[in-house]
């Protein structure tokens, strides 16, 4: 589930903090072993319909087993896991429809982030964004073009200060992760340069604080996703 320098660096850091007292150090380790699932789910390595069993990721971390019961109730909120009645934890696997349904509300949900954002957002905080989308156009690496492409929409949402909206993206970017990985890798380089195109639209309105551009563009862009995903149902074939 996860690679030995990973293993290690858990290890080494749980035990440097284990002297911070016990209830610290729970709250330290469950953290950890949240980050570590965390960013095995989103960089695929633990695929949707995989099962997480606590006493297995216990094992492998050297953890106890009530951090690791902390650590998925953490990620279950996230919307990264699932629990299932007397089956334990799991990735959640969902079909074409689910996606197209958390596809249509990422299409209502985000422009209103977006356009509560663009009130406050910086100069420096476009600078960034013009940076990061610089980089998604140089890359050829498909999990490079993904942290990239969540990095950009997400860091273009930050000024919204409605706790309840944000967490609700965050979520639905959770859940569809795999799905988006997916798409990028039936899409084929040859459809990069739209996925670029819009990146480029979205950024001229952000630039110009434009909320209405802003929000058509980001709807559309979303949208596009959404209708080419379901033309590929293969994508949806569970490999367990």
């Amino acid at each position: 589930m996860l690679h030995a320098y990973e293993l290690e660096e858990y290890v080494s850091e749980t035990s440097a903090e284990a002297a911070a007292g016990e209830t610290e150090g729970r709250l330290a380790a469950s953290e950890k072993v949240a980050a570590y699932l965390r960013r095995a789910i989103l960089h695929g390595t633990i695929k949707p319909g995989e099962r997480l069993r606590q006493e297995e990721i216990a094992e492998r971390l050297g953890a106890s087993r009530l951090p690791v019961r902390e650590a998925l109730r953490m990620l279950e909120l996230e919307g990264l896991t699932e629990n299932l009645v007397n089956r334990g934890a799991r990735v959640p696997l969902l079909d074409m429809h689910q996606v197209e349904m958390l596809y249509r509300m990422r299409e209502q949900l985000e422009p209103l982030a977006l356009s509560e954002s663009l009130l406050v957002i910086t100069g420096d905080q476009i600078a960034e964004l013009t940076e990061i989308h610089e980089r998604i156009e140089a890359t050829a690496d498909i999990e490079e073009f993904i942290d990239l492409d969540r990095e950009f929409h997400l860091l273009s949402y930050t000024g919204c200060s409605i706790e309840q909206l944000n967490a609700s993206i965050m979520r639905l970017w959770n859940c569809t992760q795999h799905y988006r990985r997916a798409f990028m890798q039936v899409s084929g380089e040859s459809r990069r340069w739209i996925v670029n195109a819009e990146h480029r639209l979205i950024l001229d309105a952000i630039e110009r604080r434009d909320p209405t551009d802003a929000g058509r563009y980001l709807s559309g862009h979303i949208r596009r996703t959404r209708t080419e995903l379901t033309q590929h149902p293969e994508i949806f074939e569970f490999r367990g």
